[in-house]
Order: structure tokens, then sequence, then C-alpha cells
């Protein structure tokens, strides 16, 4: 207990300066956070009514383009899908493409393809899997991801038990159980160009006797997605999601960090939904297909000429501070808001790299005059000594910090009946949810991740199943 509660106060310290940021960004806003955990709600126009035109006062517009602010308790906002991060067409059974998209793991060679033993013999387990070259997601690019039973793949950065809520790649969500048949496996691919996995004759939890499913979804290189559907022996708005949720599509979310009203629970950490995509389930039947196409992001650029200029994208800011582009609207939002890039965004390029007039600079260097000698005798080492001072400040607060952090470790490994740190989820539907407490997650599907060993990791405990 004395360990946890050095532990709390040394990180309540090193928060203040991320919180004093928070405050200062509300303060420029004018728009109030929750600080209790409840959640708070978000509205972006969508890209159909944006103006194409690059000025200024457009982009001032644009670098609020997320509006934090408070909703009466347990509500959230909805947020439409305006295509603004992936396109996608669907084909039938008829279409030739539907044949040209499936990858047919049968007619590689059997060193190209992976049965993986645990996914393919338990129920709502999950494993991690490394890919072999980087992955756009929504503009991010990941290395790893984590391929569960229930047909989908969690491309969170953060590990939870509540998988299935939201940043995921989901050709088919649903309560699959691989373990009730020798025939039923989750096997996948990866060439360097292309990561394939595919759910391979499992069938539903409970509704065994109704058939098998065969489906996979296609990772490539280029960040095309694809989900393919080989056999779908019942229709999908005919799978029950009270046991599991059910759902098919894309989706990401950004992490932010709000303070408590309690005491003893210095902060939590709330992931906020920002974009969807969710496919018309009528369309899913054997032999149908969907391909998503990213469109560009602000992520990609890596200047700030090409970030405020360029016709592939709108709303785009540039911080400086960061060297990033962006519409405040990704990933490291949190990140965005700590160093006061909103702020930033609204400037111009120029503002960044000031042009001097001409000759200034020579006539700065005729006009400054040299150093003079000190009167008093030999200079002062006054400033020497306080830069040396708050060096060994920060060396020590460094050390201090990683003895803490391996103690915390050795804490943990040590006492692994103790539940890790819990996160709040906050979801966007088409009707208004509460929001979900893991600790009080009631019966929402959670999932345990797993390694080729076999064993849960360490530090991550499964939550109660709803049985």
């Amino acid at each position: 207990m004395g360990l946890c509660a050095v532990l709390l106060i040394c990180l309540s310290q090193a928060e203040l300066g991320r919180v004093w940021a928070q405050e200062h960004e509300d303060a420029l806003r004018g728009t109030p956070l929750r600080t209790d955990g409840d959640p708070s709600g978000f509205h972006r126009t969508r890209r159909d009514q944006q103006t194409p035109h690059k000025h200024r006062d457009a982009r001032n517009a644009q670098a609020e383009g997320v509006d934090i602010s408070t909703l009466p308790d347990n509500m959230t906002r909805v947020v439409e899908d305006s295509q603004r991060y992936y396109r996608w067409q669907s084909f039938g059974p008829t279409d030739r493409r539907t044949q040209d998209l499936w990858v047919d793991l049968n007619a590689l060679h059997k060193s190209q393809v992976q049965i993986h033993g645990i996914l393919s013999n338990t129920h709502r387990q999950a494993a991690r899997v490394a890919l072999s070259f980087d992955f756009p997601f929504y503009g991010h690019y990941l290395r790893q991801i984590i391929v569960a039973t229930g047909g989908f793949i969690f491309m969170g950065e953060i590990t939870h038990r509540m998988l299935t809520a939201t940043q995921y790649v989901a050709p088919l969500m649903a309560n699959f159980d691989p373990s009730f048949s020798k025939n039923s496996t989750v096997r996948y691919s990866d060439n360097g160009n292309l990561f394939v996995v595919q759910w391979d004759k499992v069938r539903l939890k409970d509704r065994e006797a109704e058939g098998p499913f065969t489906f996979q979804a296609a990772l490539h290189k280029n960040g095309t997605i694809v989900f393919n559907y080989r056999d779908v022996p019942v229709p999908v708005v005919k799978i029950n999601s009270t046991e599991h949720p059910v759902k098919v599509g894309l989706s990401d979310a950004f992490m932010a960090f709000l303070l408590s009203s309690q005491p003893s629970d210095p902060k939590h950490r709330t992931i906020y939904e920002y974009h969807r995509v969710e496919i018309d389930t009528t369309k899913i039947v054997s032999s149908s297909a969907f391909e998503f196409t990213p469109l560009p992001t602000c992520l990609q650029h890596t200047s700030c000429e090409l970030c405020l200029t360029s016709n592939l994208t709108t709303g785009c800011g540039w911080c400086n501070t960061l060297q990033r582009c962006s519409d405040g609207i990704d990933r490291h939002r949190q990140e965005w808001l700590d160093y006061n890039c909103p702020e930033e965004a609204k400037g111009t390029c120029e503002d960044y790299n000031p042009v001097l007039p001409e000759g200034s600079m020579g006539s700065f260097n005729n006009s400054s005059p040299g150093p003079t000698p000190s009167a008093t005798g030999p200079p002062s080492h006054k400033g020497i000594t306080e830069n040396t001072a708050i060096i060994a400040g920060v060396v020590a607060a460094l050390v201090l910090l990683v003895i803490l952090t391996l103690l915390a470790v050795y804490y943990i490994n040590t006492h692994p009946t103790v539940a890790p740190p819990f996160y709040l989820m906050q979801r966007r539907t088409n009707n208004y949810w509460p929001s979900m407490k893991f600790r009080n997650q009631g019966c929402h599907s959670s999932y345990a991740e797993v390694e080729l060993g076999g064993h849960e990791k360490e530090g991550f405990i499964e939550a109660e199943q709803c049985y």
C-alpha cells in the first residue's frame, strides 16, 4: 500500500504540467471538460459541407473542428460517417471483382500460411500478430495488430478488455466459437505486401447447427482493406447481439486524460471514438465482398507548405512545435492539445520562418558591439551554476522516475491478481447510449489476450463473462 501511495503521488505530480496545458486549452476554447468521468460529446462538420478554400480564416475555423462540450449525464453526440477517411464499394456474387479479391489460402504453400493453434481452439480470445510492413490505418502506421476469434481485428495501441468497442477492422464481428469443431480454424498469411486473416468454418456459439462461416479480412500495404465472404449460412441481421456485439466495418478512436473528482482515482483515461464506418449488413451474403480505399489525411504532410496548400486534404493545420500536420482529430489529439497546437495551427508558414529585410543581417553584424571586458574582474559563473543545477535536477527526476517504474513493474509481477488501471469508453452510435465503464461493464463481451505459449499476458485480466 505504501508503494502504491508513493506511485500515485509521483504520477499526480507528473501530470500537473499536462493538466495545466489542458486547462489552458479549455480556457482558450471557452468550453468545459468534464472532470468527473462522465462522457463529453463531439461534433464535427461533415467534409461535404466544408469549403475547399485554403484561406487563413478557413484554417482558423477548422482548427476548432471538434467541439468538446458538456452533455447531460451518460449521453453522447451522434457522429455521422462523411467518408472522410475511406471510400468503399460492395460487390455481389455475380461481380467478377468478388472472385479477384478473394485470397485463396489453400493455393499457397503451407509455409506461407499459419494456423493459429490457440485461436483455433478457444472462444473469446485474442492474439497479437506482428506485421512485416507498416500498415496505414486512418493515417496512422501500425506494425502490430490483435486478431480475435470473434471475426475482427483490434487495431488499437493500448490493449483493454473491451476490444469490441472501437478501433477495429471487423469483416463480421459476432460470437464465433472456433473450439466447437476441429475443422474450424483461424489462419493468416503475410507476404510483405499483404496480410490476410481468415476465419475458416467457424460457427456461432450455441447456434452451431446453423452451419459454418468462412470469411476473411485483407490488409494491403497501401492501406486498402478488403472484406470477403465465402460462406454466410445465416443472414447477418438474424445474428443475436445479446451475448456479443455484431458489427461490420471500421472504427478508430483517440485517448484523452480527464481528472477525477475522487482523490483516490486521480485521472481517467477516456477513449473517444471519432469515426466509424458501418456497412449495410443486408449486402453480406455468400460470395460477396467490400473494398475500402483510404483517403489522404493531414498526417501524411511533412512540411508546413504541403500541410496548408495541398489540394488532397482540407482543414489541416501545422503545429510547428510538434512538426506535425493535423486537423486535430486523430490518435495524437491529446498531444495536440497539450502543446497548444490549436493556437499554432491558426498561423501561417511565414509565422514560423520570418523573412528578414535585405542587408539586415549585415547591418546587425556591423552595428553589434563586441564584448567589453568587465571592469570589476573576471566574468561571473552564476549562469553556468544555475544551468548545472537545472540539469542535475532533471537528471535526478528521471532517475527517480525509472526507479519508480521498475518498482511498479516488480509490484505488478509479484501481485498478478491486482487489476490494471480501468478505462472509460465513450461510444457514438445512431442512438444515445450511456458511457460504459469497464469496472461495471455488465454483459458486454470481453476478450483475453494470449501469447503463443497459451497463457494470458502479464497485467491483463479477463473480465467476467455473461453466461
